[in-house]
């Protein structure tokens, strides 16, 4: 009986590791078919001043099961356009914002209290700080986690750098133009861990992502969600891989639901690109108002 329990223990643990095993497999070549139908599909390519514009809604459950609409600014390294914040007192639309600072394109900024108004996370524009990092509930000491990454502004130009555990650690910096956001998604080439026991994590939303390519590419990303059937948006892990597809070495996730928006001037009726999903209507009317934007100029 004892040798019959040994055996029949053995038999499992050697099925549970095929099976493992084929897991896997699966997950690879689920991931492999997702880049290759990203990459490869017909792409809707739009040459702007000093951008480009990249739209696809894919609409049979061809990227992570499902259906996807995302819309893509490029910007060449040798582009004249440059990258700005701006901030509002009040909430405000994106393309109202935008329009303000005459942009040529913007998309939503960093996280805000929707009953302040104020961000929740650290903004300085033009050396004045518009914004300060505000910790959980049960923490006054340190920031919340996603708050991980910073983007800093030179001459209009990107860069990011992950942020230390203090909360008042970016005011120690010397720059005149600072964005905190997260989490942080990809640094140096390499996809970041995600905290995988948080729903803002796991679960599919709109996203609003901006990211650097290898050779100073600029690119801006806003995935549409909350739409069943039409488009479903993304957890972050798969935002890290489409933002990995796209060729960005560095990457980080701005405030998404309701707020993502990208606005483009003079396009459509109303300049959003994308479906904003506050009204919960599939069109391009149910833009949120927002505390801040990133704009190029």
């Amino acid at each position: 009986m004892i040798i019959g329990k040994k055996l029949l223990l053995t038999i499992w643990c050697c099925v549970l590791c095929l099976a493992c095993t084929h897991a896997q497999v699966d997950d690879t070549y689920m991931t492999t078919s997702d880049s290759a139908a990203f990459v490869n599909a017909n792409w809707n390519s739009e040459k702007m001043d000093g951008f480009v514009l990249k739209r696809h809604h894919f609409t049979h459950k061809q990227i992570f099961a499902s259906n996807q609409n995302f819309c893509i600014i490029e910007v060449p390294v040798n582009s004249k356009r440059r990258l700005y914040f701006a901030y509002d007192t009040i909430l405000t639309e994106t393309s109202v914002q935008a329009q303000r600072h005459k942009a040529v394109a913007a998309i939503n900024g960093t996280f805000f209290d929707m009953d302040k108004g104020n961000p929740v996370c650290f903004l300085k524009i033009d050396t004045t700080i518009v914004g300060c990092n505000v910790p959980s509930k049960k923490d006054t000491v340190n920031r919340k986690y996603y708050q991980s990454g910073t983007i800093v502004l030179n001459n209009g130009k990107m860069n990011l750098i992950p942020t230390q555990p203090s909360r008042v650690w970016e005011e120690r910096l010397d720059f005149a133009n600072m964005m905190t956001a997260g989490p942080l998604l990809i640094h140096k080439g390499q996809s970041l861990e995600m905290r995988m026991d948080r729903t803002f994590v796991t679960a599919r939303h709109n996203r609003t992502a901006i990211g650097l390519k290898k050779d100073g590419t600029l690119v801006m990303l806003v995935v549409d969600g909350r739409f069943k059937d039409k488009c479903e948006g993304l957890s972050l892990p798969e935002l890290i891989q489409v933002m990995r597809w796209m060729g960005c070495t560095e990457a980080i996730n701005l405030d998404g639901g309701g707020s993502s928006t990208l606005y483009i001037n003079g396009y459509g009726s109303n300049g959003i690109v994308n479906y904003p999903s506050d009204n919960r209507k599939f069109d391009h009317d149910g833009e949120r108002p927002v505390s801040n934007i990133l704009y190029l100029k």
